[in-house]
């Protein structure tokens, strides 16, 4: 039983931070789904997104008060966790505190004694 679980903890760490490095190379990082407008300087157009836009944060806080700010913000940077780059970055670290919870519950098991009963002669 120990075994197994060193086993699959090793598999899901390589998996895991496999996984996570080629989604980190081959994805771009494009935030384009949060803009609300646009900026121009220099005959650059740059998105704005909605927590930059003084607009959105004054009527969010207008209807909400300060929470609706702040569990927008939290809000934002959670989903942005699952886009893009960050993508790579969450599921690798994801891998790695499963892992190491299957690595340490395996270390918490009892030994593994000889096996008692009939099957032995």
């Amino acid at each position: 039983m120990k075994a197994r679980l060193y086993f699959s903890s090793a598999v899901i760490l390589v998996l895991g931070l496999f996984a996570s490095a080629l989604i980190y190379v081959t994805t771009d990082e494009d935030n384009s789904a949060n803009e609300v407008g646009y900026v121009f300087a220099g005959g650059e157009a740059y998105p704005i997104a909605p927590n930059q836009s003084k607009r959105y944060i004054r009527d969010l806080e207008r209807y909400g008060g300060k929470a609706a700010v702040v569990f927008d913000e939290i809000n934002r940077w959670f989903d942005g966790l699952w886009r893009g780059r960050a993508l790579g970055v969450t599921i690798g670290w994801i891998s790695v505190v499963v892992s190491l919870a299957l690595f340490l519950f395996a270390r918490w098991l009892p030994p593994e004694g000889p096996k008692s009963g009939s099957d032995h002669k």
